[in-house]
């Protein structure tokens, strides 16, 4: 894999990066080393985590992921300087009233809560520091549409600019970067940046899979004309698009045992959950297997190989699965593959969105 670079920001990352929501949840800590070593030793050199880890998000294991990345650079020394550590500020509490109380995130918060990463990551810097979610009002989390009547906004996004720009002049953090965003938000946070002479925000983290392409309708010319690169979440859509829903064709009970789907209610009735991503999986994963591919290698290849994507997350529980996900970089998609993936989401549209 050739490294490539993050928006303005001077970052170079692998192409794929792991990301750890599974650590301290699904992932036991001997196990979450075990798999920090091999993607490093196969020359996966990005991480990203969050404050709000690991999901499903309780008071329970809230910083818990970053907790054990901490640990693991303590017991890998020089580790540390080979990475690009990735992590997160939570946008407004969503129900989440252990990360902070209230509706808003004030510069005081943004500052807060990336001291408390820096302590539990055991590092003095942070590569890439993110909005997990916007503070303002968007549809982003299986919201279809935007309604201004929900509006609940409390800090400008220049405030918000003025908070992140004091950490990376603090040495703190080297870059700054945006996820679950929309254009608006994307094109707002440069043109503030560009008029103030803030921090430039290097990357959005937004999902993007055979399920969820949203992020070509408009926001992929916003990124690609401002120089802001897309770092692809859920490639695999939840594990819909392994195929390991196929035979049970429920996300519930019945489903296969130890997926977060079915093991976590919470997450079954967030966008993945629906009945008609179910579906349209089940296409795609068939599809795949007429051309002589696992649905796992199909869904990936399609993000590896997009234009769009700068480096696609993936989130693994096993060995097993990580070489799976790492094995598929240089799978090639025929332009014939191509165009009856394209006929399906003109049929079935953006089911996970």
């Amino acid at each position: 894999m050739k490294n490539v670079s993050l928006g303005h920001s001077g970052l170079n990352v692998s192409p794929i990066c792991l990301g750890t929501m599974t650590f301290g949840e699904q992932v036991a800590e001997p196990d979450a080393f075990a798999i920090l070593d091999r993607a490093c030793g196969r020359g996966v050199n990005f991480l990203d985590t969050a404050e709000m880890y690991s999901v499903p998000a309780r008071a329970e294991t809230f910083g818990a992921t970053e907790t054990i990345l901490g640990r693991w650079f303590a017991q890998h020394p020089g580790q540390r300087q080979k990475v690009v550590l990735a992590t997160k500020v939570a946008g407004p509490s969503r129900g989440m009233p252990w990360i902070r109380e209230g509706k808003g995130m004030t510069a005081a918060d943004i500052v807060a809560s990336c001291e408390g990463s820096l302590r539990r990551l055991q590092t003095d810097v942070i590569d890439l520091y993110q909005i997990h979610w916007p503070e303002r009002h968007v549809p982003a989390f299986g919201t279809r549409y935007y309604d201004p009547s929900k509006e609940t906004s409390q800090t400008p996004i220049h405030e918000q600019l003025d908070a992140l720009a004091g950490l990376v002049k603090a040495g703190k953090v080297r870059a700054i970067g945006l996820s679950n965003e929309t254009p608006y938000g994307v094109h707002e946070f440069v043109r503030l940046a560009e008029q103030h002479g803030l921090p430039r925000v290097a990357s959005v983290q937004n999902p993007y899979c055979l399920l969820n392409r949203t992020y070509e309708n408009a926001l992929d010319e916003t990124c690609h004309r401002l120089g802001v690169s897309l770092l692809a979440y859920s490639p695999l859509a939840f594990g819909l698009l392994t195929g390991k829903f196929d035979a049970s064709g429920t996300t519930g009970p019945g489903a296969p045992e130890g997926a977060r789907m079915a093991r976590y209610e919470s997450v079954r009735k967030q966008r993945w959950g629906r009945p008609e991503a179910l579906q349209a999986a089940r296409r795609y994963n068939q599809l795949a297997r007429e051309h002589g591919l696992t649905p796992t290698r199909m869904a990936l290849a399609f993000c590896y190989t997009k234009w769009q994507v700068a480096s696609t997350i993936i989130g693994v529980t096993s060995l097993a699965q990580l070489d799976e996900d790492l094995d598929a970089w240089g799978t090639p998609l025929s332009p014939e593959l191509l165009a009856q993936i394209d006929a399906i989401r003109w049929e079935l549209g953006d089911p996970a969105l």
